[in-house]
């Protein structure tokens, strides 16, 4: 648990970048700071690592004040994922991954071992071992920039807008990578964004910070999209709330029709405007028009079928989504073998989450 108790910071000039900062970050969780320019969330990260000391309060590991510790043996239990990766650009990847554990005394041999199987934790190729980081992508040096942060096991991980300069498809691998991971590891993670989308995937907890480092509220992504506390979080969070707030209606209990589905060798197509064509095993193979088919199913000119979701794994949003870009309007639902279970219309899905 890493607690903040009236947490100031106020540099000589009179600026104040954290004002009376009183939050929890539980053990095992993923607490997001999110919020303006200025806001003071990273400088709130910074404070529990004691790359700054605050004028004002305290931060608590497991209840013990951060400034009884010194700072360098602090660092080391601590996990630190910053923007750019940060990586030693003279030392190969396992040896960049290897830093901490070879401060602790480990031996080479053995740390480079542990590196190479946090290397295929994280995602990356065993022969990326011996290059350097100018030979990566900037979505390889993050994911490196994670496995170095986790070689000495802190219960710990700060992580510090990791990934924001990579591009959204990179970013996303990276999002997933992550809950991945902490599925597995359950760490007690703060994480910083600028992203409120990149909070509501990632975070247990949301805490919003506006400017002159004032915490404005602290909920789950739930609460924070249902009930802003005020006119700026509701701002902050824009006019899609509502939509954003799918992410977290299940799709599990939807209802789902077959009425449109028929096997490629059908030719019944009376009646229906657009027909979800599949294969012997269900699989989807196009949308056709009905009013267009003249015989078998297997001549008709097919639309592609779009984006398909999981029923009662994804989401309600995930479905919206795939119906919307669906050419019929219909989201396709397929089991783990990619088989049409049904489908379900815009009115359906909206329905769902009441």
């Amino acid at each position: 648990m890493i607690t903040f108790e009236g947490v100031t910071k106020r540099y000589p000039d009179g600026t104040v970048a954290l004002d009376d900062v009183t939050l929890e970050c539980p053990t095992g969780r993923i607490t997001v700071f999110v919020g303006t320019s200025g806001g003071g969330k990273t400088t709130a990260l910074r404070t529990i690592n004691r790359m700054v000391d605050p004028t004002g309060g305290r931060v608590l590991i497991d209840g013990g004040d951060v400034r009884d510790r010194r700072p360098a043996e602090l660092r080391r239990g601590i996990g630190y994922v910053i923007q750019h990766a940060g990586l030693f650009p003279h030392r190969t990847i396992e040896d960049n991954i290897a830093t901490v554990p070879y401060l602790l005394g480990r031996r080479k041999k053995d740390a480079r071992a542990a590196a190479r199987e946090l290397m295929e934790r994280v995602g990356l190729e065993p022969g990326m071992a011996k290059r350097y980081p100018y030979q990566l992508s900037g979505g390889q040096q993050q994911r490196v920039g994670v496995a170095r942060a986790l070689a000495a096991d802190p219960p710990v991980m700060l992580m510090d807008e990791p990934f924001s300069a990579v591009d959204p498809v990179v970013r996303a691998e990276l999002q997933d990578e992550l809950l991945r991971l902490q599925a597995e590891l359950r760490k007690t993670i703060v994480f910083v964004t600028h992203d409120i989308d990149e909070a509501i995937r990632l975070g247990d907890r949301i805490a919003v910070f506006r400017t002159g480092g004032k915490l404005v509220q602290v909920a789950a992504p739930e609460e924070l999209l249902a009930d802003p506390a005020d006119d700026f979080v509701a701002g902050f969070i824009g006019q899609n709330r509502g939509i954003r707030s799918l992410s977290f209606a299940g799709t599990s209990k939807l209802r789902l029709r077959d009425d449109v589905v028929r096997p490629v060798t059908s030719s019944d197509t009376e009646g229906l405007d657009w027909v979800l064509v599949v294969d012997e095993k269900r699989r989807p193979l196009g949308w056709a028009r009905g009013a267009d088919v003249d015989g078998s199913l297997a001549d008709a000119a097919l639309a592609p079928v779009g984006p398909t979701f999981r029923p009662g794994t994804d989401s309600v949003r995930v479905a919206l989504d795939a119906a919307v870009l669906s050419a019929s309007g219909l989201a396709v639902g397929v089991d783990g073998d990619g088989s049409v279970v049904g489908v379900a219309g815009g009115t359906d899905l909206l329905e769902g989450p009441r």
